[in-house]
């Protein structure tokens, strides 16, 4: 991969690392609101209860997406950037240009998928 690709992703990483930072902040942040918020009945609880879950879940889940593009620029960083983890074989263009994170080319995610 030439250099000005591989600084393309690396920006592209590090916007997506700097928004989902963001993000997580802020899912944590509205979570601890509705700890806050007095209810006066069950059924608020339980809206709030649900509300709390939903954002704490998608923080999790957003916290996975981080750890990914942390992983991919660490590869930038060690010069593997676009190596498939699993084969060692290049990961295609196109899959980086849709998932700069994505660390498995596509026939081993296909593999990956297979399994679950």
């Amino acid at each position: 991969m030439d250099k000005k690709k591989m600084d393309d992703f690396k920006k592209q990483l590090q916007m997506k690392k700097q928004e989902l930072i963001e993000t997580v902040t802020q899912d944590q942040s509205d979570g601890r609101v509705f700890d806050e918020t007095g209810t006066q009945d069950l059924a608020d609880k339980a809206t709030n209860s649900y509300t709390k879950e939903f954002l704490f879940g998608l923080s999790d889940a957003e916290r996975i997406l981080l750890q990914s593009v942390d992983d991919a620029l660490t590869r930038v960083r060690e010069g593997t950037y676009g190596t498939c983890v699993t084969c060692g074989g290049p990961i295609q263009a196109k899959r980086l240009e849709a998932i700069p994170w994505a660390c498995h080319c596509l026939g081993c995610q296909e593999k990956l998928e297979k399994e679950k």
